[in-house]
Order: C-alpha cells, then structure tokens, then sequence
C-alpha cells in the first residue's frame, strides 16, 4: 500500500510517567511520537496520586506536537485510540470536571476497607473464604488486601471524603477519563472496569454489572459507567477538540483498554500461550487463554482481554525499571543542595555500559526491587526493597547490576506460577510434551527495559528462555492502541497482527550462567521468607 493510500491512528500511551502520543499506521507502524513526563504525587500513609489536569494537558500538547510534525496528512488520520495505567479513579461530576486528583495504582490508602470488607474466621491469604467462592465464581477474583484496586479507592472516598463521593456522577478508570476529555461521553470496557470487581464474566461474550457484587461493596451502581466493548466507536472526537488540535471532526473515537491488555496485542504475542514480558516502571507476564481460571495463592486470574470474546491472565509486579528511576533521581541524582544545578545524563544507556563489565551474579549482591510492596506472586504491600551481601569491596557498578539482575529474579519467581497456571490446558492441546518440561519456551518482550541489550540478555539467562526482543518495544501499547482501532474501524483482522510485529534479535541462555543464577535465584526466595516478618512490623 502506498503512503498515500495508508491510513493512520492517534494513538494514545498515558502512563504512570506521563503519555506518550504517537503517528501509527492501521498496520502498526509508528512514525512520529513525542512525551512528556507528569509529576507524581506521593505522601507517607499510602497516598499515591496525579493531577488529570496534568494528564490531559501533557496528551494535548504530545498529540498536537506529533500532529504538527507534518509526517501524515491530517486527512489520513482515521481515529485515535487510548491506552492508560490501570487501576486508577477518577471521580467526575456531570459536567466531566474531576472532583479531586486520581487515586492510582499504587495508592494503598483503600487497603483498611478491604480488610474490613474480608473480616472472618475463615480467611485465605488475607481473603475471606466464603466471599472469595462469591467473587471468584462471577469475576475471576476480587480486591487485593493491598487495597490498590479501583474498588477500593472508591471504598476510600465513600468514607474519608463523603462530600466528594456524594458529588461523584461517575468513578471512572485514567482509560476512561480519558476518553470522556476526547468525546464527552463516559463509558468503560470489560478490561478497564475489570479491577473494581463488580462485572460477571463467566460468559466473556456478555461481560455485565453484577448486582451482587455492587450489592456487596455498597457502593452506588449509578455511579459507575456503560459498558462498551473495546473496539467499539465510541463517538467522534469534541470540536473543540478536534479544532485543537488540528484534526477533522469526523476523527472516530475508539474505546480502546488499559495498559496491560492493549500492550499484549502491541507485542505480536496473540495466540492462545503466547507469552510476553512487559518491562517499564512496573512488569508483568501475559498471554491470551481459553478459559477462565484463578489462582488465588498466587493472585493470578484469567480476565477479558481488549480482544471481544477472549481472556488474558492478569498479575502485575510493582517495580521493574521504576528501580532503575528511583536509583537515577534519589540516589545518584537526588535534588538536594548539593547536585541541586547538576545536570541528568541519559543514565540508562551508562547503565548499560556499565552492567556489561560486571561478573555476572555482581558478587553474588542480591537486590529485591519491593520497593512499594509485591502484588504477585505474592500480595504483600509491606516488603520493601533491599540489597543483600553488600561488602567493600564493592562498587556501584556491582549494584547497578545487581538491580538488573533483582528485576530478573523477580520476573522468574512470576514466571514460575504463570507455567503452572496454563501447564494442564497446553499439555492437553500438545501432548508431546511432557509435565515437567518446558511449558512457555520463549517469551516476547517489550517497554522501555526492552531496548537495552544486556538486560535482555539477563533475562534470557536467568529465566533459562528464548527471549524474543520486538522490534521499536517502547512503541508496544501505543502499537497496541492502534491494531485495536485498526480493528474496530475495519483495517485489519486480530489474526493479521502477528505478522505486523517484526522481532529484532532473539537472546539465548548462556549455560555457563545456568549455575550461579540458579543460585542466587534460590536465595532470592528465601530473602523474602526470612524478611516478610521483619518488614510487616516495620511497615505496617
């Protein structure tokens, strides 16, 4: 297709560090992007929040910037497409003005409503049996105690801002307030209001409000919004949006989903077990499955995915490359009155460098990267990070690795239960091969950890897998963002995707490393279970 035939897509990355808006193709071609970063705001007792202002006015200004670029002809861009951080809240009144900054992610203020709501003799990890058997049968799961689901924001603003709830017209995901900005309607998706808990998706055909799960939170069922599906069109984009920015007002709106979903299409990993790695701020590991399953122990559940009529396997970890941020901006870095006027390199290209010279295993330091607690496979928001074995005659270099090599670590100990949790459904569809062997034997890998080389490496090393590096892995869920517009405008088919996501090298274990990573790996573990103890009375 010529480029004046090609059709293209606004899509939309809003994370946790800011958005990114990019010029895609209807076949996953990205050829503009821009960002800009968004504070984040974050106070002792759990508070974790961010401006929507802030949001909105960054997604104007990389939009417009990406649009002014003039790489396509405005007349070619066909729609846009949003993909955001989950679980987040955001409340909104009738006129769409949010009420208060957005309660995200990591927040844990929510997490005494959830212990409350999970009060009993009998309990489970934390879970209230006979409640769990009730959310588990219709949803796939329930709130995490850690009380960093949507659910339990909004549990939060019922009782410590009533005045703020009372004025809620709707509780809306960052994905969906989003989409509110662009078109004036609220609306959400099977994926987006997947984390508040209150959706049946037994039949993932037909995902709807339970009225007993609703019924079960108290909480009011008007305040929540329709549920559209993620390629359906949500409407033309605002005039004055439209006018803006610069785009033509016939521009289509799609619903699109959240991070986690939209980057496991981005990756190319579509078919049932195709498994990826996702590595930004946080991680997770992926893959599309035929049913529904859940895992409480390890809080791992099969959800909707952002394609109609399919599930993905839903987890999170909290911190993967955010270590390599928090190392840059409060160690190295730090804005104090000494380096106050220093400037920032680009340090994660002098990471790399660095990481290359260090024996691998760095000494045998370890470091946890529990920063702000673990969701899986563990749900426990009071570990915190450490690094173990430190001694003098080390240096930061041998740390700089050693966080490397903590995220990889923590990656495996997922990756080790995401095998479990599909290892019966592919044995049966591929008899050949046997319980106990290897179940997912490469993995794609994507987000900005992706581009580097040597972690990369690490990976494939210490997870002893074919790590798959897609090709532009930034790009993934604004990729993502676009196929699912692609799609629901009618420009391409899901079975179509695998082949517009090209790999750019693919990374082999290195045996020589099978026995110090095994190792070290082995000791990882037990670090958590000698140190859960000593961190709950620390931080609870």
């Amino acid at each position: 297709m010529s480029n004046s035939q090609r059709k293209y897509i606004l899509a939309i990355d809003h994370g946790t560090g800011g958005p990114k808006s990019a010029i895609v193709s209807t076949e996953g071609e990205v050829l503009e992007w821009a960002f800009k970063e968004v504070p984040l705001h974050v106070e002792k007792g759990g508070e974790v929040e961010q401006d929507p202002d802030d949001w909105w006015n960054a997604i104007r200004n990389t939009c417009k910037q990406v649009i002014d670029s003039g790489k396509v002809s405005v007349d070619d861009i066909v729609g846009i497409c949003n993909t955001s951080q989950w679980s987040g809240t955001v409340a909104v009144d009738k006129d769409g003005n949010h009420l208060m900054n957005s309660i995200i992610w990591m927040d844990t203020r929510g997490a005494k409503y959830i212990e409350k709501f999970y009060k009993s003799l009998i309990q489970v990890s934390g879970y209230a049996l006979t409640k769990m058997l009730k959310w588990i049968k219709r949803t796939g799961g329930g709130p995490t105690p850690s009380g960093k689901d949507s659910i339990a924001h909004i549990l939060w603003i019922k009782n410590e801002l009533p005045e703020i709830y009372n004025k809620t017209y709707k509780f809306l995901e960052p994905q969906d307030f989003i989409n509110l900005k662009l078109t004036g309607k609220y609306a959400t998706s099977p994926v987006s209001i997947q984390l508040h808990w209150v959706t049946d998706v037994r039949d993932i055909n037909d995902v709807k409000y339970s009225k007993k799960l609703i019924k079960g939170f108290k909480i009011d069922p008007e305040k929540l919004p329709e549920i559209k599906s993620s390629i359906d069109i949500l409407g033309p984009l605002k005039n004055t949006v439209a006018d803006e920015l610069g785009l033509n007002r016939d521009v289509k709106v799609v619903v699109g989903a959240p991070d986690v979903p939209t980057a496991t299409i981005g990756s190319g990993a579509v078919n049932n077990y195709e498994t990826h790695i996702y590595i930004g701020t946080s991680d997770w590991i992926t893959c599309h499955v035929p049913y529904k399953k859940t895992d409480i122990y390890h809080s791992l559940a099969s959800i909707p995915s952002a394609i109609p009529g399919r599930y993905i396997i839903a987890n999170e970890q909290e911190i993967a490359g955010g270590a390599l941020t928090f190392l840059r901006d409060n160690i190295l870095y730090h804005k104090d009155e000494l380096l106050k006027e220093e400037a920032v390199p680009d340090v994660y290209k002098i990471f790399d460098r660095i990481v290359k010279k260090v024996p691998v295993g760095s000494n045998n330091l370890i470091f946890t990267p529990w920063l702000i607690g673990e969701r899986t496979p563990v749900e426990d928001h009071t570990i915190r990070g450490g690094l173990y074995n430190l001694s003098l005659e080390m240096t930061r270099e041998h740390i700089i690795r050693a966080i490397f090599e903590g995220v990889a670590y923590n990656v495996k100990w997922l990756f080790n239960y995401i095998e479990t949790f599909i290892q019966k459904w592919k044995i049966k569809e591929n008899p050949e091969i046997r319980k106990g062997g290897i179940i997912i034997p490469d993995l794609n890998i994507i987000g900005g950890g992706a581009q580097s080389d040597v972690w990369c490496q690490i990976f494939a090393d210490v997870l002893n897998r074919n790590i798959k590096q897609v090709q532009n892995p930034i790009q993934a869920n604004a990729r993502g963002a676009a196929f699912v517009a692609s799609v629901g405008l009618g420009y391409l088919k899901w079975d179509e995707i695998q082949r517009c996501c090209e790999i750019s090298n693919i990374f082999t274990p290195n045996p020589e490393n099978r026995g110090i990573y095994d190792k070290l790996f082995k000791e990882y573990l037990n670090i958590y279970k000698i140190m859960r103890k000593p961190y709950k009375r620390l931080n609870e």
